[in-house]
């Protein structure tokens, strides 16, 4: 009995042992991709983005018009401060993208001041940084290089990677960058201090075998980028917002399990035309804003809670996105 006690407690301490050795070794691979630095171009964009030509030639045409006196005289437009009007208009367009397209009160809060991405702690607590001047504000000594890194590039001012999905932000414009930050800036400051992400076990194990994003590893770090979002009528708008579901549904949209989601989560819908057929535009646009699928059942998360940026597209962006669903093959 003696000896089959020994033998016993002896394959439990190997099995002990080995689940350690495969721990350490799954910890320092998960590490090791977390802690890797990575070198990305350097660019400068003005903060706001100045006027363009054609905003110029309509500004100068209605102040024509208020004034009673031919458009193309010099002197029109003296006295106007132009870089109010594209700080205005910066501020518009950067609070439309937070607000829908972008998503980012989902992870830093509906006053940016923080909030939390994730609470699961086999797998890990993440929470998205304070962006405010407040106290615990990560970003107030960020250049325009900097916020092009972590947004764009999934980058941290330290060099090393970011869980950030920086992949649905591939397509993002300077345009639309600047807005943001000048969106940014302009928000009142919030006092919050965000804990440390924290991985737990499993999120370890995942982020070792790849199953975690690391969004610099997916990134061309030298890419340029456009100067300005396509044409809201062009056809390549709809692909330029379908960027940010890749993140979920994967960059041929086809769906599948979430990189780095919630274990509660199902996995994404495919969204090639094969996947959608029989779905009308309508059928798009209420799944979108009302959460409800084609058969009247509601969504899951995410989804459930994408509804509430979705209410904030416009309906010119909902027919582009739904347009561009319509070439990606099944």
């Amino acid at each position: 009995m003696k000896r089959v006690m020994k033998g016993l407690l002896a394959t439990v301490a190997f099995m002990v042992l080995a689940l350690g050795g495969a721990f350490a070794l799954a910890q320092s691979k998960a590490m090791g991709r977390l802690d890797k630095t990575w070198q990305a171009h350097t660019i400068e964009l003005p903060v706001p983005f100045p006027l363009s030509e054609a905003e110029l030639a309509a500004l100068r045409a209605e102040k024509s018009a208020a004034l009673g006196v031919d458009a193309g005289a010099d002197d029109v437009l003296a006295g106007v401060d132009l870089t109010a009007v594209a700080t205005q208009r910066a501020l518009e367009r950067g609070k439309h993208l937070l607000e829908s397209r972008y998503g980012c009160f989902e992870c830093h809060g509906t006053d940016l001041g923080g909030g939390t991405m994730m609470d699961a702690p086999p797998v890990g607590r993440f929470f998205g940084p304070n962006l405010t001047s407040g106290k615990g504000g990560v970003v107030s000594k960020y250049t325009v290089a900097d916020w092009d890194r972590i947004v764009r590039h999934g980058i941290k001012p330290d060099g090393k990677g970011t869980v950030m999905p920086s992949v649905d932000f591939l397509s993002m414009s300077d345009q639309e960058l600047s807005d943001i930050i000048t969106s940014v800036r302009a928000r009142p400051p919030v006092d919050r201090e965000q804990p440390r992400p924290e991985f737990g076990p499993v999120g370890l194990l995942l982020m070792a075998k790849g199953d975690i994003n690391v969004s610099a590893e997916l990134v061309d770090h030298q890419r340029a980028h456009e100067q300005l979002p396509p044409e809201v009528a062009s056809k390549e708008f709809g692909h330029h917002l379908a960027q940010v579901c890749t993140g979920c549904h994967g960059p041929a949209l086809k769906g599948g399990p979430i990189a780095g989601g919630d274990p509660s989560w199902p996995p994404s819908a495919d969204l090639s035309t094969k996947a959608l057929a029989g779905w009308t535009y309508e059928d798009f646009k209420r799944a979108l804003t009302e959460g409800k699928r084609k058969d009247g059942t509601e969504l899951k998360a995410p989804m459930s809670f994408i509804t509430k940026y979705g209410v904030k597209y416009t309906d010119a962006e909902l027919k582009a996105l739904w347009s561009y669903l319509q070439t990606v093959s099944g």
